[in-house]
């Protein structure tokens, strides 16, 4: 089950490294709010779609879950390294001014607060609303004997050949426990002898987490009917306790450049160490006593305060196979997105993507553009037409089945010149992009496993076509992964062009990528590492020079970057009126008279993962707009440790489509929570209706009908 809104997730949040807090040690606290608790409280608005009953129902299960996993991956990662920090004794302070011990403190605290809130949405929300649907979440002593019946072969047809008891006792040692599984700790005794023993059952995690009762409308958690069986696991034994537990462990990756000859190698080998890592988090049920608590702490050689009691089942990830119920009526609506007008097909059912980019820029927007008809369909003619030579492309996240992927490959068999730039270091996507990057390379694709001390970050894409006056490029630049999958629940924008310039700054892009050479300069895209910043500055910098005149508006996921931050409060300062839409993490604080009054932090957290960066510099009176797009975030990994592209859009056209879209965002009162000073978000009040996603779906149909599609 993968995340939606981590998710992650590129989720997916938090893919970043906990190094990112360290920018700037021993700032001064009121400038900067916590990253990773404004990462927290981006969750906790993930988890408000579980709470909310205009939320489809079964739409409400899957927040949940992703919810659950998104806080899996933060303890995997931000946690992990805060507790790395505390006990190699760092004492100075991050940008918000709190010692890695007192950022620990705070986000346990916060966590239970809610976990809290996750029990209560489970137990006393979701769980009645699914069964007035028909829906149960049953538990074992709920069944009635038939029902039990029905689990008992269920248990020992499907359940009891893949489970392994272990004991311990002087011959067997505690068991490893892995990362994120779900186990169930037992204590038998030897009704002979009395000797009492532990044994851990670790609950099989290829096995469904809910078993499905005949009806196909009732669940059982997996642990309860393997624990109603534990008399078939220690024959002869008395069960005297059972209770379920999970653990969850460092996840994080450490590739040393001086170690890595081989980056493949090096990554398979840290991913069977990621297996090892240390427990950060340990989740029991409240029934557990004492003295097996105390066992498993020892044990798992986990802090008192990193132990969790939740009431509701352990891993609400599971919810996926709920949400995975045909029931429509119990979903959001299904939306079937429209082909981008300037590609609708011709009669014969074919669209020329050169033709039609020789004539001007497209902008795609996903989902409500389908992305399957523009970014796809681009390769696969690009990959199909004997005119092109070649076919470049970055590779972050995709699905294993993808047609970019398929289409790359038929390309290399024709006999084209394809290199892949493939990002092996993309979190928990690592082991899927290690296998469909060695199908490419067998097909003979060149595969450029990304670099060392960078990850490839750009979504960026160039064809090489000869043509009768001679050789033409065309690109694709855009803001989300070239993954079919998530194009349809991601929001995301991507500028197709034949743009002379723009082909020939990603010829040296791919050039610095795969071969060896400095650092190129480049005609219209801002790169990172290298200039990206300063870029960012200079554009944030003529707005403050233009004072009451000037106008920013930035889109994006994350604002972490500390001369970002400062530029935009300078701004502020003289007058500049800004609007920031982040979905996730802010470490602007907004609204600080003296410091950010003219500044306004917004998030949007819905049906579409919102995921675009969009940036736009200028008031449109006194001086024009200049709008941007790429794959940046403004945090210092994207800055100093990534290689990201972000593209300037300049058809008018175009431009106003992006103007569009921050419009919608501004106003809409459906899906927004503002930003107030300390870190506090606010829903913002229902008054007009707008809601974001409504309304960019009914205007993608209006321009599709209105060219006749």
């Amino acid at each position: 089950m993968s995340t939606e809104v981590s998710a992650s997730t590129d989720v997916s949040e938090p893919d970043e490294s906990p190094d990112d807090a360290e920018q700037g040690e021993g700032a001064e606290s009121p400038r900067y709010l916590s990253r990773d608790l404004s990462w927290l409280e981006f969750n906790a608005r993930v988890l408000s779609l579980a709470q909310d009953q205009a939320v489809p129902l079964l739409e409400r299960a899957k927040f949940l879950a992703i919810f659950s996993q998104n806080l899996d991956e933060f303890f995997q990662i931000r946690v992990a390294g805060i507790k790395d920090q505390v006990v190699a004794g760092v004492g100075a302070t991050s940008p918000d001014g709190l010692t890695p011990q007192e950022e620990l403190e705070r986000i346990r605290a916060r966590v239970r607060k809610l976990s809290e809130i996750e029990d209560h949405t489970f137990l006393k929300e979701l769980v009645p609303a699914l069964a007035d649907n028909g829906i149960r979440l049953s538990d074992w002593e709920s069944l009635d004997e038939d029902d039990r019946e029905d689990l008992v072969r269920v248990f020992h047809e499907r359940i009891f050949p893949v489970l392994t008891p272990l004991s311990v006792d002087p011959g067997h040692p505690f068991p490893y426990i892995s990362n994120l599984s779900l186990n169930l700790a037992v204590m038998v005794r030897d009704p002979k002898s009395g000797e009492r023993r532990f044994a851990r059952v670790k609950v099989p995690p290829l096995l469904p987490r809910f078993v499905v009762m005949p009806d196909g409308e009732r669940f059982v958690p997996l642990e309860q009917v393997i624990a109603a069986h534990l008399d078939s696991l220690f024959p002869g034994m008395v069960i005297e306790s059972h209770h379920p537990f999970r653990v969850i462990r460092n996840a994080d990756l450490s590739l040393e450049e001086d170690e890595a000859d081989d980056l493949l190698a090096a990554l398979e080998t840290e991913l069977q160490r990621r297996r090892f890592g240390k427990a950060v988090r340990l989740e029991i049920d409240p029934t557990m006593t004492e003295d097996m608590r105390g066992l498993l702490v020892d044990e798992l050689e986990v802090a008192s305060d990193d132990v969790y009691l939740l009431h509701a089942p352990l891993d609400l990830s599971g919810l996926w196979a709920v949400h995975d119920l045909d029931r429509p009526q119990l979903k959001d609506e299904v939306w079937n997105a429209v082909t981008q007008p300037r590609l609708v097909r011709a009669e014969d059912g074919t669209v020329d993507f050169f033709a039609v980019l020789r004539e001007g820029d497209i902008l795609v927007h996903h989902p409500y553009e389908s992305f399957a008809t523009s970014v796809e369909a681009f390769i696969k003619q690009a990959a199909a037409d004997p005119h092109v030579l070649a076919i470049k492309q970055t590779l972050y996240r995709t699905s294993g089945d993808s047609p970019i992927i398929k289409a790359l490959i038929r390309a290399s068999e024709r006999g084209k010149q394809v290199a892949a730039l493939v990002e092996l270091k993309a979190r928990f996507d690592e082991q899927a992009n290690i296998a469909w990057a060695r199908a490419l390379e067998d097909a003979g694709v060149h595969v450029v496993y990304g670099m060392l001390g960078l990850k490839t970050h750009s979504k960026t894409a160039l064809v090489v076509r000869q043509e009768e006056d001679g050789i033409r490029r065309y690109c694709h630049v855009g803001t989300g992964n070239y993954n079919p999958k998530t194009a349809r629940i991601y929001e995301d924008l991507g500028l197709l062009s034949a743009d002379p310039d723009l082909g020939a700054d990603l010829t040296n892009m791919f050039n610095f990528l795969t071969g060896y050479s400095r650092r190129m300069s480049y005609r219209k895209l801002l790169m990172a590492p290298g200039e990206l910043r300063h870029r960012m500055l200079e554009l944030i910098g003529g707005e403050t020079e233009a004072g009451s005149n000037g106008r920013v508006v930035m889109k994006m996921n994350s604002l972490v970057d500390k001369a970002v931050i400062d530029a935009l409060y300078e701004a502020s300062a003289a007058g500049v009126s800004i609007d920031l839409i982040v979905r996730g993490i802010c470490c602007l604080d907004p609204g600080v008279p003296g410091l950010s009054e003219n500044i306004r932090v917004r998030s949007i957290v819905g049906r579409y993962l919102e995921h675009s960066r969009i940036f736009a510099f200028g008031d449109g009176e006194h001086r024009p707009v200049r709008y941007f797009i790429g794959s940046a975030d403004a945090m210092p990994r994207n800055f100093d440790l990534r290689v990201e592209a972000v593209t300037p859009v300049e058809s008018e056209a175009l431009c106003r489509r992006l103007q569009e879209i921050l419009d919608l965002a501004l106003e809409d009162d459906l899906h927004s929570w503002e930003l107030s000073p300390d870190c506090d978000w606010k829903k913002v009040t229902t008054t007009k209706g707008v809601g974001l996603h409504e309304s960019l779906r009914a205007r993608a149909l209006e321009r599709a009908n209105a060219a006749g599609r």
